[in-house]
Order: C-alpha cells, then sequence, then structure tokens
C-alpha cells in the first residue's frame, strides 16, 4: 500500500469540469479572462459564507498579504508582529515593505503564536499584529483581538490554511480588521493554479486592496491610477471552477474533520507522539501534524511502510538566512525550535479510504509502541 502525502488524483473527479470551464470563459462573448463576472460571483459567494463585507480575489495567499500590508501604510521604521514558527511569507511580507518583522514565539503544543509572547512584543513601533492559523489548529483569535484593540493596532489574520475554521462560531479570517485565504493546490479549498482572496469587514480597506491588486485603478476608469499597485489579478477560468466546488467544500472539511478526529482518539497517550488538540471548534484539518521525539525514526518508519509524510520549516524563521538579520539579538525562541525537531504531518486529505486511514494510524501507534505494549484498534465509523 502506497499512500502519497498529497495526492496526485486531487482533481480527477473535476476533470470534465475543468475542461467545461475552460472551453465557457474561452468562447464568451466578452473574451475577458481575468478579474470577469466570474470572479466577482466568487468573491460574492465567498464573502456571504463567512459574513464578510468584502472579499477581493488576487494572485496569491503571499499576495493577499502584501496587498494588505500596502493597504494598511506598513513600511520603513514599522514593526509587523509575527510568528517565529511559520511559511517563510510571514517574515518576507513585512520586509518587502521596509518594515520589520519581530518573532513571537509559539505554544508548544498547538503549534500557533502564543499571545502573551505578542503581548510582550508590543511596542510605539508595532503596526500590525499577524498572527497564522498553522496545520490544524486556528491561532487564539480572542486573545489577539483583545490585545489589538488594546494598543490601537491593526491585526491581520494569516487564514491562509483556515479557509472554512470556525472559531466559536466565527469564520476563520474574520477576527482580524482583514484575513487572508490561499488557493494553491495543496490547501483545503485549493485549485490547479494560483490565487487567494482577501476577506475584510472594513469596507474602505476592500476598496483600497482592490485597486492595489490592479496596479491602482479603481475598476472604473482604466488607466487612472489612484496608487501604485501590483499585478495581483485573478483568473476567470479558476473563478468558474472554484465556484462550482464550492458547492462541496463543507463535505470536503468534514471529510478531513472526521480522519483528523479519528486519528487523535487512536493517538491519545501514546508515549513519545503527541497529537493536535481534539474537537471540531477552531480548527481546520488543512495538514494533521504529530509531535514526535524521534521524528525521524518515526518519518523513515512510515516511508518505509508506504505512507507519505512531511517535515514543514526545517528551522525557526528568525534562523532562516534570508530574516536572521531582522531577528533581535540575544532572543531565542526555543519552543519554534522545538517544533522544528519535532513536527511531521501525515495524511489527511480527503481523498484518503477508510482502509488507508486505519493503516496509517497502526503504523504510528505500532511506532510509538514498539517496545512491547499492545497496539490499540478502532474502526473508523
Amino acid at each position: 500500500m502506497t499512500i502519497p502525502f498529497f495526492p496526485p488524483d486531487l482533481f480527477d473527479d473535476d476533470e470534465e469540469l475543468l475542461l467545461d470551464v475552460v472551453a465557457e470563459v474561452a468562447t464568451a462573448p466578452e473574451q475577458r479572462f481575468i478579474l470577469g463576472s466570474r470572479t466577482a460571483e466568487l468573491e460574492a459567494a465567498i464573502r456571504a459564507s463567512v459574513g464578510a463585507a468584502d472579499a477581493v480575489a488576487c494572485g496569491s495567499g503571499t499576495s493577499a498579504l502584501t496587498l494588505l500590508l500596502t493597504a494598511m501604510d506598513v513600511g520603513p521604521g514599522d514593526e509587523v508582529i509575527v510568528p517565529a514558527y511559520g511559511c517563510a511569507p510571514l517574515a518576507a511580507t513585512p520586509v518587502l515593505r521596509g518594515a520589520t518583522p519581530v518573532f513571537a514565539d509559539i505554544d508548544p503544543w498547538t503549534m500557533v503564536v502564543d499571545p502573551v509572547e505578542v503581548e510582550k512584543l508590543v511596542t510605539e513601533r508595532t503596526k500590525v499584529i499577524m498572527p497564522a492559523h498553522m496545520f490544524s489548529v486556528m491561532a487564539d483569535m480572542p486573545a489577539l483581538r483583545r490585545i489589538a484593540t488594546d494598543a490601537g493596532v491593526r491585526l491581520l489574520e494569516d487564514s491562509a490554511v483556515g479557509q472554512g475554521a470556525v472559531l466559536a462560531g466565527r469564520a476563520a479570517g474574520t477576527w482580524g480588521d482583514a484575513g487572508v485565504y490561499s488557493f494553491v493546490q495543496v490547501k483545503a479549498f485549493g485549485m490547479p493554479g494560483e490565487g487567494g482572496l482577501v476577506v475584510t469587514n472594513d469596507p474602505a480597506l476592500g476598496r483600497t486592496v482592490r485597486m492595489l491588486r490592479n496596479h491602482g485603478q479603481d475598476g472604473r476608469t482604466r488607466f487612472l491610477h489612484h496608487r501604485i499597485g501590483y499585478n495581483s489579478r485573478f483568473d476567470e477560468i479558476m473563478a468558474a471552477f472554484q465556484l462550482h466546488r464550492l458547492a462541496t467544500f463543507a463535505r470536503r472539511l468534514d471529510r478531513r474533520a472526521d480522519i483528523g478526529e479519528y486519528y487523535t482518539a487512536r493517538f491519545a497517550d501514546l508515549p513519545g507522539v503527541v497529537a493536535p488538540p481534539p474537537g471540531r471548534d477552531g480548527r481546520c484539518f488543512y495538514v494533521y501534524s504529530l509531535l514526535a521525539d524521534r521524528r525521524d525514526a518515526l518519518r523513515d518508519h512510515l516511508t518505509a511502510h508506504g505512507i507519505g509524510c512531511h517535515v514543514y520549516y526545517p528551522a525557526p524563521l528568525p534562523h532562516q538566512p534570508a530574516f536572521a538579520r531582522h531577528a533581535a539579538p540575544g532572543r531565542d525562541w526555543p519552543w519554534a525550535a522545538l517544533a522544528c525537531r519535532r513536527q511531521l504531518a501525515i495524511p489527511v486529505h480527503p481523498r484518503l479510504t477508510d482502509a488507508q486511514v486505519e493503516h496509517i494510524a497502526d503504523e504510528v501507534c505500532r511506532f510509538a509502541l514498539s517496545r512491547g505494549v499492545p497496539m490499540p484498534t478502532e474502526e473508523l465509523t
């Protein structure tokens, strides 16, 4: 049995749909391939689904962060508080705006940024707090919302991996002044291409982002540029494709959550292996990540048994060569460093069969209990 971490057949069920929308867009009389009616429909559908005032589709999740930091007038002399553990755009986007990323350590279990650490780092130079949801867990947005409000700074919610998640009845992406989603292929609402989206309850911020994504034009008068902007426009074929797939998005998320809950039940109290927190509130199940004392040995064991797995982020962001010069001297981020040594993701995508899920769980348990403790068994229901 060979189980890939990212399935190569992710869009096999939608092949005919994709061909149909290519033909539909290509033969439409308006010949509009970017920022047309389908993009507007997708924006409206996602806006309604999360209860936001505005939704703006753009070129990628990274572009969405860049557009928002620009719209928030982040620049030289400003500080943006970001997690010390996570994807490079968290640090790169402030740096590219001339600002300084200030790295906050993470919670050792959930691997999301620790609000206590964030609050310690707020100064008069702080312009934005930019938490990120991580793997299958949303950041503590109520606490971060309070910190940002008390400090009078913007809260930018990186929900690139969190689309569809809900915390305390509120959708991921809507806790901050604005949030971002990513549609890159491997994300929960991924597509066969690049794309992203900004959601916000600040109409003025939404209007600015809408201009910035299209070279600073407002969409009414072509070649009239109100601001220096970017080329971060959304593709009409992908908009039509994602519009159709939005109807089944909840079903795919439920399948991911079912698999994640099964894993968490199977891995409870395993020696040397820590599962994510249980439950569905504030969970997104984009990636299911374990923390393992013998991470490399577990990875080798799973690989030998035909199970694809993935190590994310080999070093904390402030230890990466690109960002080290921006890190405060003399500081360390012990929980981020520990996560880099212990994190291992196992497959959780919705194309997994029950038998595959059980095989994956069996082998994780077999490894953890390899010193003679009986292996627990449980049917996936």
